[in-house]
Protein backbone atom coordinates (compact mmCIF):
# COMPACT_ATOMS: atom_id res chain seq x y z
CA UNK A 1 0.00 0.00 0.00
CA UNK A 2 1.31 3.44 -0.89
CA UNK A 3 0.97 6.03 1.87
CA UNK A 4 1.19 9.75 1.27
CA UNK A 5 2.45 11.33 4.47
CA UNK A 6 3.91 14.49 5.93
CA UNK A 7 7.18 14.23 7.80
CA UNK A 8 8.37 16.46 10.63
CA UNK A 9 11.70 16.72 12.48
CA UNK A 10 10.90 18.60 15.70
CA UNK A 11 13.40 18.95 18.53
CA UNK A 12 12.91 18.88 22.28
CA UNK A 13 16.12 20.05 23.91
CA UNK A 14 19.05 18.20 22.32
CA UNK A 15 16.83 15.44 20.88
CA UNK A 16 15.44 15.34 17.34
CA UNK A 17 12.32 13.29 16.69
CA UNK A 18 10.77 11.98 13.49
CA UNK A 19 7.01 12.42 13.35
CA UNK A 20 4.75 11.50 10.42
CA UNK A 21 1.10 12.31 9.78
CA UNK A 22 -1.29 11.29 7.00
CA UNK A 23 -0.86 13.61 4.03
CA UNK A 24 -4.57 14.37 4.08
CA UNK A 25 -6.98 14.06 7.02
CA UNK A 26 -8.97 10.91 7.76
CA UNK A 27 -12.06 13.06 7.53
CA UNK A 28 -14.67 10.38 8.28
CA UNK A 29 -12.77 8.49 10.97
CA UNK A 30 -12.98 9.18 14.69
CA UNK A 31 -11.76 7.79 17.99
CA UNK A 32 -13.74 8.16 21.20
CA UNK A 33 -12.04 7.51 24.50
CA UNK A 34 -14.24 6.37 27.37
CA UNK A 35 -12.57 3.90 29.74
CA UNK A 36 -12.64 0.99 29.62
CA UNK A 37 -14.14 1.02 26.11
CA UNK A 38 -12.90 3.20 23.29
CA UNK A 39 -14.60 3.32 19.90
CA UNK A 40 -12.81 3.84 16.62
CA UNK A 41 -15.25 4.37 13.77
CA UNK A 42 -14.28 4.87 10.16
CA UNK A 43 -15.22 4.47 6.53
CA UNK A 44 -13.34 2.28 4.05
CA UNK A 45 -10.75 4.94 3.28
CA UNK A 46 -10.03 5.73 6.93
CA UNK A 47 -9.79 2.13 8.09
CA UNK A 48 -7.64 1.17 5.09
CA UNK A 49 -5.22 3.99 5.77
CA UNK A 50 -5.08 3.12 9.47
CA UNK A 51 -4.11 -0.43 8.46
CA UNK A 52 -1.33 1.08 6.37
CA UNK A 53 -0.23 3.45 9.13
CA UNK A 54 0.01 0.64 11.68
CA UNK A 55 1.97 -1.42 9.17
CA UNK A 56 4.27 1.56 8.60
CA UNK A 57 4.69 2.02 12.36
CA UNK A 58 5.56 -1.66 12.73
CA UNK A 59 8.63 -1.27 10.53
CA UNK A 60 9.64 2.24 11.69
CA UNK A 61 11.11 1.83 15.15
CA UNK A 62 12.22 5.43 15.59
CA UNK A 63 9.18 7.16 14.08
CA UNK A 64 6.16 8.59 15.88
CA UNK A 65 2.95 8.17 13.86
CA UNK A 66 0.46 10.93 14.69
CA UNK A 67 -3.08 10.61 13.34
CA UNK A 68 -5.14 13.77 14.00
CA UNK A 69 -8.74 12.63 14.36
CA UNK A 70 -10.43 15.32 16.46
CA UNK A 71 -10.99 17.73 13.56
CA UNK A 72 -12.85 15.33 11.28
CA UNK A 73 -16.61 15.06 10.85
CA UNK A 74 -18.01 14.25 14.32
CA UNK A 75 -19.71 10.83 14.42
CA UNK A 76 -23.44 10.78 15.11
CA UNK A 77 -23.21 7.93 17.60
CA UNK A 78 -21.09 6.80 20.50
CA UNK A 79 -20.04 8.64 23.64
CA UNK A 80 -16.80 9.78 25.16
CA UNK A 81 -14.27 12.46 24.28
CA UNK A 82 -12.93 12.67 20.74
CA UNK A 83 -9.17 12.15 20.74
CA UNK A 84 -6.23 11.97 18.36
CA UNK A 85 -4.11 8.83 17.97
CA UNK A 86 -0.35 8.37 18.38
CA UNK A 87 1.40 5.08 17.57
CA UNK A 88 5.08 4.61 18.41
CA UNK A 89 7.66 1.94 19.19
CA UNK A 90 9.07 1.89 22.68
CA UNK A 91 12.45 2.67 21.06
CA UNK A 92 11.15 6.02 19.80
CA UNK A 93 11.52 7.31 23.36
CA UNK A 94 8.17 9.11 23.39
CA UNK A 95 6.82 10.20 26.75
CA UNK A 96 3.12 11.12 26.52
CA UNK A 97 3.65 13.97 29.00
CA UNK A 98 6.07 15.56 26.51
CA UNK A 99 3.77 15.18 23.50
CA UNK A 100 2.01 18.59 23.73
CA UNK A 101 5.39 20.37 23.52
CA UNK A 102 6.44 18.16 20.62
CA UNK A 103 3.17 18.68 18.79
CA UNK A 104 3.43 22.47 19.08
CA UNK A 105 6.85 22.39 17.41
CA UNK A 106 5.87 20.33 14.35
CA UNK A 107 5.83 23.20 11.85
CA UNK A 108 4.77 22.64 8.22
CA UNK A 109 6.59 19.39 7.48
CA UNK A 110 7.60 17.94 4.12
CA UNK A 111 5.84 15.43 1.83
CA UNK A 112 6.81 11.78 2.18
CA UNK A 113 5.69 8.73 0.22
CA UNK A 114 6.07 5.30 1.84
CA UNK A 115 5.07 1.83 0.72
CA UNK A 116 4.03 -0.90 3.14
CA UNK A 117 4.74 -4.61 2.71
CA UNK A 118 1.50 -6.49 3.40
CA UNK A 119 3.15 -9.92 3.19
CA UNK A 120 5.68 -8.91 5.84
CA UNK A 121 2.92 -7.47 8.00
CA UNK A 122 1.02 -10.77 7.77
CA UNK A 123 4.13 -12.74 8.78
CA UNK A 124 4.76 -10.59 11.83
CA UNK A 125 1.07 -10.66 12.79
CA UNK A 126 1.05 -14.45 12.56
CA UNK A 127 4.20 -14.65 14.68
CA UNK A 128 2.48 -12.55 17.38
CA UNK A 129 -0.61 -14.75 17.29
CA UNK A 130 1.37 -17.98 17.53
CA UNK A 131 3.22 -16.86 20.65
CA UNK A 132 0.38 -16.39 23.18
CA UNK A 133 2.47 -16.56 26.35
CA UNK A 134 5.50 -14.50 25.37
CA UNK A 135 4.50 -11.62 23.15
CA UNK A 136 4.60 -7.87 23.30
CA UNK A 137 1.48 -5.91 24.25
CA UNK A 138 0.48 -2.32 23.65
CA UNK A 139 0.95 0.16 26.45
CA UNK A 140 -1.92 2.59 26.26
CA UNK A 141 -2.79 5.86 27.91
CA UNK A 142 -4.64 9.08 27.18
CA UNK A 143 -3.01 12.46 27.64
CA UNK A 144 -3.75 15.90 26.18
CA UNK A 145 -6.75 14.59 24.21
CA UNK A 146 -4.53 12.00 22.54
CA UNK A 147 -4.67 8.22 22.82
CA UNK A 148 -1.22 6.62 22.81
CA UNK A 149 -0.36 3.08 21.74
CA UNK A 150 3.25 2.14 22.40
CA UNK A 151 4.53 -1.31 21.46
CA UNK A 152 6.66 -3.32 19.05
CA UNK A 153 6.69 -4.62 15.48
CA UNK A 154 4.61 -7.77 15.86
CA UNK A 155 1.73 -6.34 17.87
CA UNK A 156 1.48 -3.32 15.55
CA UNK A 157 1.38 -5.74 12.62
CA UNK A 158 -1.44 -7.70 14.22
CA UNK A 159 -3.39 -4.49 14.84
CA UNK A 160 -2.86 -3.55 11.18
CA UNK A 161 -4.57 -6.76 10.09
CA UNK A 162 -7.58 -5.93 12.28
CA UNK A 163 -8.00 -2.58 10.55
CA UNK A 164 -7.55 -4.17 7.13
CA UNK A 165 -10.24 -6.74 7.94
CA UNK A 166 -12.63 -3.99 9.09
CA UNK A 167 -12.00 -1.97 5.93
CA UNK A 168 -12.45 -4.94 3.61
CA UNK A 169 -15.46 -6.61 5.17
CA UNK A 170 -17.28 -3.70 6.79
CA UNK A 171 -18.91 -2.56 3.53
CA UNK A 172 -20.48 -6.01 3.14
CA UNK A 173 -22.51 -5.81 6.34
CA UNK A 174 -26.26 -5.45 6.05
CA UNK A 175 -27.56 -2.13 7.27
CA UNK A 176 -24.45 -0.06 6.61
CA UNK A 177 -26.01 1.36 3.43
CA UNK A 178 -28.66 2.90 5.72
CA UNK A 179 -26.08 4.51 7.95
CA UNK A 180 -25.81 1.83 10.63
CA UNK A 181 -22.38 1.09 12.03
CA UNK A 182 -20.98 -2.45 12.01
CA UNK A 183 -18.72 -3.78 14.75
CA UNK A 184 -15.85 -5.49 12.96
CA UNK A 185 -12.95 -6.12 15.34
CA UNK A 186 -11.37 -4.82 18.51
CA UNK A 187 -8.07 -4.22 20.22
CA UNK A 188 -8.31 -5.98 23.56
CA UNK A 189 -5.92 -8.91 23.83
CA UNK A 190 -3.31 -6.65 22.23
CA UNK A 191 -3.55 -4.15 25.12
CA UNK A 192 -1.72 -4.40 28.41
CA UNK A 193 -4.03 -5.31 31.33
CA UNK A 194 -5.54 -2.47 33.29
CA UNK A 195 -3.64 -1.64 36.46
CA UNK A 196 -5.52 -2.63 39.57
CA UNK A 197 -7.75 -5.09 37.75
CA UNK A 198 -11.29 -4.29 36.75
CA UNK A 199 -12.76 -4.61 33.28
CA UNK A 200 -10.05 -5.02 30.63
CA UNK A 201 -9.51 -2.09 28.29
CA UNK A 202 -10.76 -2.43 24.72
CA UNK A 203 -10.97 -0.33 21.57
CA UNK A 204 -13.90 -1.30 19.35
CA UNK A 205 -13.26 -0.99 15.61
CA UNK A 206 -16.42 -0.19 13.65
CA UNK A 207 -17.16 0.46 10.00
CA UNK A 208 -19.56 3.20 8.97
CA UNK A 209 -19.91 4.95 5.59
CA UNK A 210 -20.26 8.70 5.61
CA UNK A 211 -23.51 10.50 4.72
CA UNK A 212 -25.37 11.00 2.47
CA UNK A 213 -25.82 7.25 2.47
CA UNK A 214 -27.41 7.19 -0.99
CA UNK A 215 -23.87 7.39 -2.41
CA UNK A 216 -22.85 4.11 -0.74
CA UNK A 217 -23.47 0.74 -2.35
CA UNK A 218 -22.61 -2.57 -0.74
CA UNK A 219 -20.17 -4.66 -2.82
CA UNK A 220 -22.08 -6.80 -5.31
CA UNK A 221 -25.13 -4.52 -5.38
Amino acid sequence: MELRLRQFRPRTGPHEHRVVQPGRPLRHTSLRDQAPFGMLMGDHDGLSRLAGLFSFAASSRHTIVHVPLRDGVPPDEGCGELVDLVVAHSEAGLRPSKWPELRRSLGRGTPLTARTDEARTERHARAWLERPYDRGLLRHTTHARTYFLIGDREVFSYAATAFAYAAGWGPRHKGVAKGKSAFMASLQHELEPTRGGGHPSEVLICFKPYPPYAHFKRPGH
